[in-house]
């Protein structure tokens, strides 16, 4: 007689450390470990470019971890388990629990049908400190600003060990029929990524080395220096928690061995907006593409495709814009203050739909996140829960004078300008011709002039939300 095994499903929870539902099932005797790659499911929410050359690393290590044993599948998820079902001894199916509105039918749909056919289905929380229906207000509805959530989930606080590598030896099966890494096609045909490789180490190792690193060099300066692009004051963990390579329970405990000051209540409350963000997307589906609040609806986007193409290339001939839109394409990441300016310029001076940026970010970031993506283009364009108002409009110039005075942040990303004095670098128009010369900066040629004035775009766009107001006032 075949032996019953238990499908593991692996999501996004790449790791073998501290995950609930591979320990589970391994308990319960043989397991076949799978990923399936369900593009069709996801529709316009798949993984973008950069989010495929991290997965495609990412499998690669898990499957170093799993000892080669690592089963992948390319189309729709309930098909693909119908098909092992036929071909093995299914006795159970585990995975941990994801929360994007296109995965929660799907689930119920494959555990419903599966519970029907008699095959037990286990799920868990590998992702998340709360999940999103833990933290309600009294009356069981959900919060929607960001300080009573955190105030309320900080009092359920609880640290866990997390769970060590369990025992895998020969509990592994291999199904002969699955695909090999490379048919997933996840990596790129035209080489854009190059300078990827000397950024990232995508895997369960590489999420405890960034870790380690950031607790070692970067957490003792964080509270202020994450606002500094030239400091390395950030944690970079986004993408490798976003594929979960590392969990946030894993995080928090290693939190405890730091001293208790700001910086790490600070950090902390960086990980409840993370939080906060799959909460907003849990209980409000629609964030990814409706405005949160009405503030927006009817606004007169003007989505010139002109300027959105200069402003995704980082010629829009603002410096600190053009910096961060150039890190962004060449690393997949940008740095978490100049993705607000950014986001801010696209928005509110050129007045281009958020969703239109959004939707880029989603395809050039490593950490394509769909929760803290678009709870935080909502936040920026001022529509969101608990969003900025839409009259702050982060200037590029002063954030620039402010944040990267000597430039080195700028002047990395953009080396046309090396040479320009940082009391131009921010306003290279406003520079002498000799200054220019010498510095070999030709506006309009070797960098672009100023696509919108800065002034008066921004009284554009509040001329056109006091328009906005006024509709939908009457």
């Amino acid at each position: 007689m075949e032996k019953a095994l238990t499908i593991y499903w692996f999501r996004q929870d790449l790791r073998v450390s501290d995950n609930p539902g591979l320990t589970a099932a391994l308990e319960q005797g043989d397991v076949l470990p799978i990923y399936i790659l369900d593009e069709d499911s996801a529709g316009v929410f798949a993984p973008g470019g950069a989010s495929r050359w991290w997965l495609h690393h990412s499998l690669q290590a898990l499957d170093e971890s799993l000892q080669g044993k690592l089963n992948l599948y390319i189309g729709e998820a309930s098909t693909i388990i119908a098909n092992l079902q036929t071909r093995f001894a299914i006795s159970g199916v585990y995975w941990n629990r994801c929360y994007e509105p296109w995965r929660i039918p799907r689930d119920k749909s494959i555990k419903q049908t599966l519970l029907s056919q008699g095959v037990s289905v286990e799920s868990f929380n590998g992702s998340l400190l709360n999940e999103p229906w833990m933290t309600l207000k009294n009356d069981g509805s959900p919060y929607k600003v960001f300080t009573p959530y955190y105030r309320k989930a900080s009092q359920m606080d609880n640290y866990p060990s997390p769970l060590p590598p369990p025992q895998l030896l020969a509990s592994l099966h291999v199904d002969q029929e699955a695909c090999k890494l490379q048919e997933l096609s996840l990596l790129p045909t035209v080489k854009w990524d190059a300078e990827f490789y000397n950024c990232w180490k995508p895997g369960e190792l590489g999420a405890h080395s960034t870790l380690d690193k950031f607790l070692k060099n970067g957490i003792t300066h964080y509270k202020n220096g994450r606002d500094f692009p030239a400091l390395d004051a950030v944690s970079t963990l986004s993408p490798h928690l976003h594929f979960g390579e590392i969990s946030p329970q894993q995080i928090s405990n290693a939190l405890l061995m730091c001293p208790a000051d700001d910086n790490r209540q600070h950090f902390k409350k960086e990980l409840g907006w993370r939080e906060f963000s799959y909460y907003l997307l849990f209980h409000w589906p629609e964030l990814p593409t409706h405005n949160l609040k009405n503030n927006l609806d009817g606004f007169p986007w003007d989505n010139n495709p002109g300027w959105l193409t200069q402003w995704q290339q980082g010629l829009t001939g603002y410096p600190l814009v053009d910096a961060g839109m150039r890190e962004l394409w060449q690393t997949g990441f940008m740095h978490n203050r100049v993705r607000m300016i950014t986001a801010s310029f696209l928005v509110k001076n050129l007045m281009v739909d958020w969703r239109l940026g959004a939707s880029w970010f989603l395809d050039c970031l490593v950490d394509a996140d769909l929760a803290s993506n678009s709870a935080s283009w909502q936040w920026v364009a001022g529509c969101g829960t608990d969003s900025s108002p839409y009259f702050r409009i982060f200037n590029p110039v002063t954030q620039g004078e402010k944040f990267d005075a000597n430039g080195d942040y700028t002047r990395r990303y953009v080396p046309e300008l090396e040479y320009l004095p940082k009391k131009y670098l921010f306003r290279p128009w406003e520079a002498p011709p000799e200054e220019l010369e010498k510095a070999n900066v030709v506006l309009g040629e070797t960098y672009p002039r100023p696509i919108v004035d800065i002034k008066t775009s921004r009284e554009n766009a509040l001329d056109a939300y006091e328009l906005t107001k006024s509709f939908r006032n009457h």
